[in-house]
């Protein structure tokens, strides 16, 4: 593996996120795998069922 690579994934590795880092990347996440299924879902659809499960838990 490069070199640089290599050092890159080892930094990586010590980043710590925040809890709103987190959710961030997990609505993200959420948004990028529906909507390869689905075209017609939207940031605003997923963020909006993120809100509702929050409210729930």
């Amino acid at each position: 593996m490069n070199v640089n690579l290599e050092f890159l994934l080892e930094q990586a590795k010590k980043v710590k996120m925040t809890p709103a880092q987190q959710e961030e990347q997990r609505r993200s996440f959420a948004y990028g795998n529906t909507k390869i299924e689905n075209d017609l879902i939207t940031r605003q659809m997923i963020d909006e069922a993120a809100d509702r499960l929050a409210k729930k838990g």
